[in-house]
C-alpha cells in the first residue's frame, strides 16, 4: 500500500482514482480545480481526503498521479506556484496520464530530476468506458526504475502497461494511437454511410465483416450508435482535435507525412461547426450526407 495523490478528477481521472482505492487499497489525497467535485469524489467513495491545491495533495506522497487537460494545465499543477513539485518528497514519482506534447514530458522529466523526483509520461487509451472498468492501456515514457515502482499501482486501473522508451515516448506512442483511430473512424463512417445508401442490412453487414480483416474495436463498439447518429458515448471532438493538433505539430518536427490525419482534423472542425464539439469521436459520420431513406 502506497501513499498516493491524484490531481484532476475529470471524466477519466474520477474513476481511475477510484480504482486506486477500491482495487489497490492505497491511501489517497485528491485535488481538482473544481473543489466541489473533489468533495463529491471523497463522499462517493467514503475514503480519501481532498485538498485546496496540488501542492497540498502531493505533500508526503510516494506517487502523484495527474490527468488534466493540456500542456499548460500540466505545468500549472507541477511547477506552478502551488504545484505538486514544490512539496513532493525526494524520490517520489509523478505519473502523468494527460495526453500532452512530448516536449512538455521531456521538460518536466528534466525539471523533476533537478528536484530529486521522477517523472513518467503515461497517457492512456480506452476512453471513459475503459477508465470506469479499469481496463485502460497505458503507454509510458521515462526511466526504468521509477516505472517498475509505479507499474503495480498503475495496474489498479489498467489491463496493459508498457514502458515505451525515454521521457516523451509515452506521449509519442499515444500520438500513434490517435493517428490510427482518426483514419479508422473516417473509414468506418464512410463504410456505414455506404451500406445505408446501398440499402443493405447494416447490422448483417457489420456482423459479417467484423469477423474478417475489417474488424476493429471501433467497429465492434460504435457501429450501432453511429448508425443511429447518437454521439454521447465517449471521448469528445474538442479533445480529439487537441490531440490531433499535438500529432500534427510533432509530425512537422520529425518529418512524418500525415495527409489523412490532416484531412480528418479538418473534418472534425466541420463537426464542431455542426454543434458537435462535445459529441464523441465517432461523430465523423454526422458530416456525411444522410442516406436517401433518412431524407424522406
Amino acid at each position: 500500500m502506497a501513499k498516493v495523490a491524484w490531481i484532476g478528477l475529470g471524466v477519466m481521472g474520477y474513476p481511475m482514482a477510484g480504482h486506486l482505492l477500491t482495487r489497490g487499497g492505497h491511501t489517497l489525497a485528491v485535488y481538482n480545480r473544481n473543489g466541489a467535485k473533489a468533495e463529491t469524489w471523497v463522499a462517493s467513495y467514503g475514503a480519501g481526503t481532498h485538498h485546496p491545491t496540488p501542492a497540498a495533495a502531493a505533500d508526503g506522497a510516494d506517487l502523484v498521479f495527474a490527468c488534466v487537460g493540456n500542456d499548460d494545465d500540466l505545468r500549472q499543477v507541477t511547477i506552478g506556484p502551488n504545484g505538486a513539485f514544490t512539496t513532493m518528497r525526494p524520490g517520489a514519482i509523478f505519473i502523468d496520464h494527460t495526453t500532452a506534447s512530448a516536449d512538455a514530458a521531456r521538460e518536466l522529466h528534466a525539471e523533476a530530476a533537478k528536484r530529486g523526483l521522477s517523472f513518467l509520461d503515461a497517457p492512456v487509451s480506452g476512453g471513459q468506458a475503459g477508465a470506469e472498468q479499469g481496463q485502460l492501456t497505458v503507454m509510458c515514457g521515462g526511466d526504468e526504475e521509477p516505472f517498475r515502482a509505479a507499474e503495480p499501482v498503475i495496474r489498479s486501473f489498467a489491463k496493459a502497461v508498457r514502458l515505451m522508451g525515454p521521457a516523451g515516448s509515452g506521449q509519442l506512442a499515444k500520438m500513434v494511437n490517435q493517428i490510427a483511430i482518426a483514419g479508422l473512424l473516417q473509414g468506418l463512417s464512410e463504410a456505414i454511410a455506404f451500406a445505408e445508401n446501398a440499402g443493405l442490412d447494416v447490422a448483417a453487414v457489420i456482423d459479417t465483416i467484423s469477423k474478417g480483416a475489417a474488424q476493429s474495436w471501433q467497429m465492434e463498439n460504435r457501429w450501432q450508435t453511429m448508425h443511429a447518429r447518437r454521439f454521447d458515448f465517449g471521448f469528445a471532438v474538442d479533445w480529439m482535435r487537441k490531440d490531433l493538433g499535438i500529432c500534427l505539430a510533432e509530425a512537422r518536427h520529425n518529418g512524418a507525412a500525415l495527409p489523412v490525419t490532416e484531412l480528418v482534423d479538418r473534418y472534425y472542425a466541420e463537426v464542431q461547426k455542426l454543434g458537435g464539439s462535445r459529441w464523441d469521436t465517432s461523430s465523423l459520420i454526422a458530416r456525411l450526407p444522410a442516406p436517401v431513406s433518412r431524407k424522406k
